[in-house]
């Protein structure tokens, strides 16, 4: 099997993607914890001191910083699954039943940081005014959600490409 050039450079992109993904988990973290320790510097430098619900929007951006937070560890199991199955595909060996599991569990995740998107994009429509509009990146994605609907049809494609391998094993 001719070895692509692509897989060294996907393994290198993923393991740089796992520790950027924990070095802006910290930093949200910081953020978040320095929220409570200097509120009204905080408040300040996100333009809400003058605000009648200054406390309440406060609170939300909490919730959104908690649950950017949630997806640290969502994305660490998708980059993780990843990058084994690269590993997988540089032996020459992808189509495995491990895989069509990790390609089920990233499905799973995938779903779950597309509803965490929608609710933070929620919680931003609740604190908005016209006054004092925020503006976030999130809500509901047609690409997040063709991502999630083709990841648990790439992982029943692998499921059966494993059967069929092993159907083929057995008849050899």
């Amino acid at each position: 099997m001719k070895h692509s050039s692509a897989l060294p450079i996907a393994y290198v992109f993923l393991r740089i993607l796992i520790v950027l993904n924990w070095f802006f988990g910290a930093c949200v973290f910081a953020l978040l914890a320095f929220t409570f320790v200097n509120e009204p510097w905080t408040m300040r430098a996100l333009g809400v001191t003058g605000m009648p619900d200054a406390v309440r929007v406060m609170w939300a951006m909490r919730g959104i910083a908690a649950l950017g937070l949630l997806a640290v560890p969502l994305n660490y199991m998708i980059l993780s699954r990843l990058l084994v199955m690269v590993g997988t595909v540089r032996a020459g060996d992808p189509f495995v039943a491990d895989n069509a599991y990790r390609l089920n569990a990233i499905a799973w995740m995938l779903l779950a940081i597309q509803l965490i998107s929608i609710i933070i994009a929620a919680i931003g429509k609740a604190i908005s005014t016209p006054e004092h509009p925020f503006h976030l990146d999130a809500g509901f994605s047609v690409n997040g959600w063709l991502a999630v609907i083709l990841t648990f049809v790439l992982a029943r494609v692998f499921a059966e490409g494993a059967l069929m391998r092993e159907d083929l094993e057995g008849t050899i």
